[in-house]
């Protein structure tokens, strides 16, 4: 245990390669400065510190290594991938309330690189300490504290976000004018509208994605398809997007960080886009713990759903891949993200939106909708920091099959079921009479969603019961997609 941080949950980084810079001596001094950051920080030697950021808690004691906020799964009582550990996240934002720094969580931070891992930082900071213009001058901390704060924060911005991330705490919105897809076109005309979700086979045939994009085809402006959900193998997001595209519905494709270098996130980025698929909801995933077993190897993300987007956006808008070489002919992205309004206190769930819509989310589809109160909590928390205009909400519903689906949501990460709707579900009788109890309650929470200010739209659950959508929207009395093709295609 250390004296800020939570226990490291994998071992320091150790060098990826030995360079004719790596002396004794420096060898020595990189142990020694390992040592002391170990015993205060729990310091896992990343080479890109961010302890100025976190309130001095180092977020690479995450079991995800997520370097820029909480998880979805994320409660105040133990993190969600080792119940005998704090959330660090909870403890970053708790320690930064305390400290008055949480607009420093806004930051948005690059992932790890690998040529830094493993070695000294100390020396760094003296060096760049040096090449920086105006850099700290003692006597400014007694005399001019003001101006030493600044000339601190010029130091260890330039260390922390190197020239090929160049993170900020600013908003970016989409460098281009005309909707990048059919879904950013119906949300454009200021009409509700509809997506939903469509789970991938565990088999290699496409007839049954085609035979669900049938079923809502009418209804919804896109389909989105999970990316192996759970850590749990089946058909890729992106192979049944493509078949969703060639059956005539507009895809959304997950893409998550889990199991994915930044290369690789781009390649598939690159292909995605090359085939025609414009929507991307970026998710940073569930950790392999969740996966069956035998279970992965587990390790941390080489990336989070932040630096997913942050990345996508820069790919879109300003044509570079993250190495800084230049896209010739720039992917065409509307990119999305998740929202966990039933996570962490909606004041620290705002502070996460926060950073995925200044990063480049346009549209944010949530974790599906039972308590409604809550959920305009977490809505009014967004409204305060202003984020309601710059992005879409797509509030998710989840129509509750069975009593047993509804007790086994309990619990899942970031879902919250009221108890009275459980007893409804137990008190329901048979089969039949309990789809129809979880057809009744989605109905008056659509009711609710449809006329709450700041929801655009509706993301769809129905887990393997797809069929049933249409009949919701019918029912509810929901226009259906009004534009089915973009103008620059027909």
């Amino acid at each position: 245990m250390s004296l800020f941080s939570p226990r490291r949950y994998q071992a320091p980084f150790k060098p990826m390669r030995r360079t004719e810079e790596d002396t004794l001596l420096i060898r020595v001094f990189t142990a020694g400065e390992g040592l002391i950051k170990g015993a205060l920080f729990s310091c896992r030697m990343c080479g890109n510190c961010l302890l100025q950021e976190t309130a001095f808690i180092c977020p690479m004691t995450c079991p995800k290594g997520l370097r820029n906020g909480l998880c979805g799964g994320a409660t105040p009582e133990a993190c969600e991938v080792d119940s005998t550990r704090p959330c660090t996240w909870y403890k970053i934002y708790e320690r930064s309330e305390k400290m008055g720094r949480e607009h420093k969580l806004l930051e948005i931070n690059a992932p790890v690189d690998g040529n830094k891992v493993g070695r000294e930082t100390w020396l760094d900071v003296v060096r760049t300490w040096r090449e920086v213009e105006e850099s700290p001058q003692i006597k400014d901390f007694f005399g001019n504290r003001e101006k030493w704060d600044e000339d601190w924060e010029r130091v260890f911005y330039k260390i922390r976000q190197p020239d090929w991330w160049e993170g900020d705490s600013e908003y970016h919105p989409p460098a281009y004018e005309e909707p990048a897809s059919v879904l950013e076109a119906n949300l454009r005309t200021g009409k509700f509208t509809c997506t939903a979700e469509i789970a991938p086979p565990l088999s290699v045939s496409p007839s049954m994605i085609s035979k669900k994009v049938g079923w809502m085809n009418e209804y919804v402006a896109a389909a989105n398809f999970t990316d192996n959900a759970s850590a749990t193998p089946r058909m890729g997001s992106l192979a049944s997007s493509k078949i969703c595209l060639e059956a005539g519905l507009e895809p959304v494709m997950q893409l998550q960080a889990r199991d994915r270098s930044r290369a690789l996130i781009e390649s598939d980025a690159l292909g995605a886009a090359g085939l025609g698929i414009r929507n991307i909801l970026c998710l940073t995933g569930d950790h392999h713990r969740f996966g069956p077993n035998p279970n992965i190897k587990p390790d941390q993300f080489d990336m989070d759903s932040i630096q997913i987007l942050w990345m996508l956006r820069r790919m879109r808008d300003k044509g570079v891949y993250i190495d800084g070489r230049s896209i010739k002919n720039r992917p065409v992205f509307f990119l999305g993200a998740a929202g966990s309004p039933f996570g962490a206190p909606p004041k620290y769930e705002a502070i996460r939106a926060e950073k995925k819509i200044n990063a480049g989310a346009q549209f944010i589809q949530t974790q599906p909708v039972f308590d409604y109160n809550r959920f305009v909590e977490w809505l009014e928390a967004l409204d305060k920091r202003n984020l309601l205009d710059k992005v879409y909400i797509l509030a998710g519903i989840t129509p509750i099959k069975s009593a047993r689906a509804a007790h086994f949501m309990v619990d899942v990460p970031g879902v919250v079921i009221p108890e009275p709707l459980i007893k409804r579900m137990d008190e329901s009788g048979d089969k039949e009479g309990q789809q129809e109890e979880g057809v009744k309650i989605a109905l008056e929470i659509i009711e609710k969603l449809h006329s709450t200010p700041g929801v655009n739209g509706l993301h769809i659950m129905a887990i393997h019961w797809e069929d049933i959508v249409a009949r919701l929207i019918e029912e509810a009395g929901l226009p259906k997609p009004s534009i089915k093709t973009l103008p620059q295609e027909e």
